[in-house]
């Protein structure tokens, strides 16, 4: 009985110990995280709008809703948005441009977890590249990969939803 007690707590000093250092190396590289991440999603912004120079955040509360994207001259040329959908296997994160007319400038995805060699391929450019160009109202004729239909549907929808929320949002901005 005695060295029960004895092993439950040497047990629970190495489990002390180990999340101490855990915390410690969290604190130490959290700011490097975030930095890093903002860096990802700052060149994810000037991928979707090239044009763009500078991004304005467009945020309820703490959260970011959208980015208004504007040019060397002040003028807004369109806006940025992340919309998220449940493929196969995770969720698919995808980066969208677009005009303030509606017109799909061109998207990424940023990050997905769908099975290599089929849900995979939505990051491909022959399936990204059939979004550009196209209005809110034709996305419908993007072609899904074959094989791979959920995960694009989930691409597909996840930007038709939310690139369709952002347009009623920006209606009266020129």
């Amino acid at each position: 009985m005695r060295e029960m007690i004895r092993y439950g707590f040497i047990l629970g000093l190495i489990c002390l110990v180990a999340s101490g250092l855990l915390a410690v190396v969290n604190s130490v590289t959290k700011t490097k995280i975030l930095a890093q991440a903002q860096g990802e999603e700052e060149a994810s912004l000037k991928e979707v709008i090239p044009r763009a120079t500078h991004f304005e955040p467009v945020k309820s509360g703490n959260d970011v809703i959208y980015y208004k994207a504007y040019d060397r001259q002040g003028k807004l040329v369109g806006v940025a948005f992340k919309a998220s959908g449940k493929g196969y296997s995770s969720n698919v994160e995808t980066m969208v441009g677009m005009k303030t007319d509606g017109t799909i400038i061109t998207i990424k995805i940023l990050s997905q977890n769908e099975t290599p060699g089929l849900g995979a391929r939505v990051v491909e450019p022959s399936f990204t590249g059939q979004f550009a160009n196209k209005n809110i109202q034709s996305l419908g004729e993007v072609q899904a990969i074959t094989g791979a239909t959920i995960s694009s549907k989930a691409v597909i929808d996840s930007v038709n939803k939310k690139a369709g929320e952002i347009k009623e949002l920006i209606k009266d901005e020129k």
